[in-house]
């Protein structure tokens, strides 16, 4: 179901909040802000604020209607009481570690334990660029689109390599479509294939598997993750018909034939010739 953009803030979930709060900003399409955002970012990867003037200027026209069709379903709303936030769930990992080994809750474990991570950490990264909060439904999904990111790496296998962000970014796109991950996941690949110019690596090849595997997965932010959590990795990459990220790995493959290390691609020296040709 859809409906017109200036009827959002006439609609209210069972609990009385309404979708789109009257206060928020109308988003405006701004691209070439979007270009000077990510013109910034390609020379300072650690201001997280430009990525998100980079999505601020380029909204999806899909995004409103994604939020009303989620957020005002039975889903939704069984989701919005049972899972009202998910940094307290997905930090909680002495709980984690109780569900079954092989599970999705052990190596999303595994992985933020051993990256230093945490989904408090994500939070307080994005309450540090000081964007005001609204009381709407708007708010609740961006959060939990936010908090869902790096349980996107565990479930497709992408790193935080270079590659593998930008795999993620075109995977977060073919489960949300929007400019903003575009821009960033394909400028991504291609500012890899201009530092490795000599490089056989299919980068652009993983980038299109992983926006094609997103596209036709269900959508992570629509399913119960307290229940995903306790499922087995295997079976919940079979229900969200996730395969192996195959060309992401035959470029590292690749990478490391040829004395690349695919998790510190700045510091590549050109490839030799005869490594080419091996």
């Amino acid at each position: 179901m859809t409906t017109n953009s200036h009827d959002f803030s006439t609609l209210f979930a069972a609990d009385g909040t309404v979708l789109r709060h009257p206060d928020r900003p109308q988003p405006r399409y701004r691209p070439l802000r979007a270009v000077r955002s990510f013109q910034g970012l390609m020379k300072d990867k650690e201001d997280t604020s430009l990525v998100f003037k980079i999505f601020e200027s380029l909204p999806s026209k899909s995004f409103l209607p994604r939020v009303h069709d989620l957020s005002l379903s039975e889903q939704g709303e069984m989701l919005r009481s049972s899972e009202p936030r998910l940094p307290e769930i997905l930090d909680d990992h002495a709980a984690l570690r109780l569900t079954p080994k092989g599970s999705l809750a052990h190596a999303y474990c595994d992985f933020m334990e051993a990256e230093g991570l945490s989904a408090a950490g994500l939070v307080a990264e994005a309450e540090r660029l000081g964007r005001p909060k609204y009381p709407d439904l708007v708010q609740w999904f961006m959060e939990r689109s936010r908090d869902t990111h790096d349980l996107f790496h565990i479930l497709t296998g992408y790193g935080r390599d270079a590659l593998g962000e930008a795999c993620v970014l075109l995977f977060t796109h073919g489960q949300a479509p929007s400019q903003g991950h575009l821009l960033i996941g394909y400028a991504g690949a291609a500012n890899i294939k201009k530092t490795l110019k000599r490089s056989k690596a299919p980068v652009m090849g993983a980038v299109r598997q992983a926006q094609r595997t997103g596209k036709g997965a269900p959508r992570l932010i629509e399913q119960s993750i307290r229940e995903l959590l306790a499922q087995s990795l295997d079976d919940v990459r079979a229900a969200m018909r996730i395969p192996e990220p195959s060309t992401y790995r035959e470029c590292h493959r690749i990478w490391r034939s040829e004395g690349i290390d695919p998790f510190n691609l700045l510091a590549a020296k050109p490839v030799e010739p005869e490594l080419i040709a091996a």
